[in-house]
């Protein structure tokens, strides 16, 4: 469970980039996390994780103060930035090995085998990051996010470069993951995804939660027959 209490963070005096969110991504859903560019969904993600300070307010990772107490909290997830650009000088093996390294993870050859292989980059292993695609950085940076089979999953634009078969693979693994009993959380740009696959939404513009909840309970408030592109859009101020 992730849970966010009432977080602001301001980057200038008196702009909030994210202002007093609160709202809670339970265990066995996939959450997704919508807004437009600029919205505060990225200050957002990096506050859970740890990168960022937070000004005011709490985030708990299964009970952990992200704060108060990192190390237990980043125990807790895995991280896709959504820049899959990191660690260009090792080898893939080399990274999916530093990343066993850090989780103290014990069987990581059978993982690093069965994921890379899932993901189709087994055969990649032992070239340069550098040299890999932006698809295959991508599918690298995922296999070693779940090399320590975390409980939560925090994904920023997660499909961004994949291949239909990758994106497919990954959006089922989500789908195990929550129905597990376990917690997705991820943002995305490609609402036709979201509509499909989560099973709840939050939508924020301007660093303010506009709306949390289902698709069905977002129609019953805003349109019954309107598609979650178009709903977002009027939720944002954004429709024609």
């Amino acid at each position: 469970m992730i849970e966010f209490k009432n977080i602001s963070k301001s980057y200038r005096k008196g702009t909030k980039a994210v202002d007093d969110l609160s709202f809670t991504v339970n265990d066995g859903e996939i959450f997704g996390f919508l807004g437009p560019n600029g919205a505060g969904k990225s200050t957002t993600i990096r506050m859970l994780t740890g990168i960022l300070g937070i000004d005011e307010g709490q985030i708990l990772l299964d009970g952990h103060d992200i704060s108060k107490d990192p190390l237990n909290a980043k125990k807790t997830f895995g991280y896709v930035a959504d820049d899959p650009d990191q660690f260009l000088t090792l080898k893939g093996i080399e990274y999916l090995n530093f990343m066993a390294d850090i989780y103290d993870v014990k069987d990581r050859k059978e993982k690093i085998e069965t994921l890379t292989k899932r993901f189709e980059i087994f055969d990649a292993l032992n070239s340069r990051i550098e040299s890999y695609s932006h698809g295959m950085r991508q599918k690298i940076i995922i296999c070693g996010c779940l090399m320590h089979e975390p409980k939560n999953w925090i994904l920023d634009e997660p499909m961004t470069g994949l291949d239909p078969k990758s994106s497919f693979d990954l959006k089922t693994r989500m789908r195990e993951h929550a129905d597990a009993g376990n917690c997705v959380f991820f943002s995305t740009h490609v609402l036709d995804v979201a509509e499909k696959i989560c099973d709840r939404v939050g939508i924020i513009n301007k660093g303010k939660l506009l709306f949390v909840g289902s698709l069905d309970e977002m129609k019953e408030t805003f349109k019954e027959d309107a598609t979650l592109e178009q709903l977002f859009l009027e939720i944002t101020g954004n429709a024609a």
